[in-house]
């Protein structure tokens, strides 16, 4: 379940610098990273399923989750660091694992939660089996984490010496080559249509959030969505009404996905969009415009209407049915609309969650000495939204949101 000390620990994948011995032209996180990598699964593993190949979404959405947590806990300990210990001490690689497990345990105060990364931890350190049906899930998020790793490693060849990146260009190219029988990685690696969706999806990580005031430490909205997306699936956990696996599925995909028209629009943030009654739907019409313009024709015909449906009305508790999104209420999503077949969303958990992300972005940084009007009308405005006893889609928001800036 959520709550502060998870959440801090959490936005500390803010903060934790990638590539810090070599040039960088640009600020590359760990939250970025895992960001890019959950947006490479859903495009490989999209083809995958389209092959007629079973895709765990569940098994790679709380992965995902479990791989950040751990690169928090060990930092900058680069990956053959880790691999050499796997291979040639296993003892102690085990004993560490085991170290990384203790740091989460009075954090996580779900033991469900707690019991799946243990086990996740032992899938990938080799001592436990990963099960056959989540076998496609672990190569795609593999390849996903490889190719994702070799995007930064090509940025950032621009600005490096060649002799500086050669070693590290031949073990990535081969480390991906046991990956390209996956038809989506391929496109991707060849520099197909879905390379170009990934480039436009990429100019998520230049763009920071409170452009327009100095804050620490710096997010991107390419980050800052998988926050959200993580944050909704804790708070899923968190509801009173115990959701189905693909309904938090989707919930999550909505937070990668819910800033994505901003790759092509850039944040227009909410006080322009609030300076006129008519203004929100204005440009909401012409976001949907640029969409469908831009960004819809670099999308494969066999995931394009559910990115469109998870980025449609995204703060909105909605249904799909006769292939349109119906807005509905928290009542009849876990009654009418509970059954998986109309692809229930709870978009007002992932507004919950986008508001959490925003709270913390100005909180955390005033609490580190930098702030401004902005951060603090901005922290102001949403605990004002979330008083003492508002509850929405059976979550106590307004003792959260007092509990994360306590």
């Amino acid at each position: 379940m959520l709550n502060q000390e998870i959440a801090l620990k959490i936005f500390e994948g803010f903060s934790i610098q990638r590539w810090t011995d070599l040039v960088r032209p640009f600020d590359l996180v760990e939250m970025d990273k895992a960001a890019e990598k959950m947006v490479l699964a859903y495009i490989i593993g999209k083809f995958e399923e389209k092959e007629g190949v079973f895709v765990d979404w569940n098994w790679i959405i709380y992965a995902s989750l479990f791989d950040l947590l751990k690169k928090i806990a060990l930092c900058d300990i680069k990956a053959p660091v880790l691999k050499m210990l796997k291979d040639n001490f296993s003892k102690e690689y085990l004993r560490l694992n085991e170290w990384v497990l203790n740091q989460y345990k009075s954090l996580l105060n779900d033991e469900e939660l707690f019991s799946k990364f243990t086990i996740y931890i032992g899938q990938k350190s080799g001592s436990l089996p990963i099960p056959e049906r989540t076998k496609s899930a672990n190569r795609i998020l593999s390849a996903a984490d490889k190719f994702a790793t070799l995007r930064e490693h090509q940025m950032l060849s621009i600005v490096n010496e060649p002799v500086r990146l050669e070693k590290i260009t031949k073990e990535l190219e081969a480390d991906l080559q046991q990956y390209m029988d996956l038809k989506g990685l391929q496109m991707l690696f060849t520099h197909q249509r879905p390379f170009d969706l990934l480039l436009k999806i990429e100019q998520l990580r230049f763009q920071v959030r409170w452009n327009q005031t100095p804050r620490v430490p710096k997010t991107t909205v390419l980050g800052h969505c998988y926050f959200v997306a993580i944050l909704t699936l804790l708070l899923c956990r968190s509801s009173d009404f115990k959701m189905s696996e693909q309904r938090i599925i989707n919930n999550f995909w909505t937070g990668l996905f819910h800033d994505l028209p901003e790759a092509v629009t850039r944040d227009i943030i909410s006080p322009v969009k609030q300076a006129t009654d008519e203004l929100p739907n204005i440009v909401k019409k012409i976001e949907d415009e640029i969409v469908n313009k831009e960004l819809v024709p670099l999308m494969e015909p066999f995931f394009v209407d559910e990115i469109i449906y998870f980025t449609s009305d995204e703060f909105s508790n909605r249904v799909y049915i006769e292939g349109k999104s119906k807005e509905v209420s928290w009542e009849e999503l876990n009654t009418i609309y509970s059954n998986d077949v109309f692809k229930p969303v709870d978009g007002k958990i992932v507004r919950i969650a986008d508001h959490i992300s925003a709270l913390m972005e100005a909180d955390i940084s005033i609490k580190h000495g930098i702030t401004s009007i902005h951060l603090s009308h901005g922290r102001e405005s949403m605990l004002k939204h979330y008083p003492v006893g508002k509850t929405i889609n059976g979550i106590d928001a307004g003792k959260l949101f007092a509990q994360i800036v306590r």
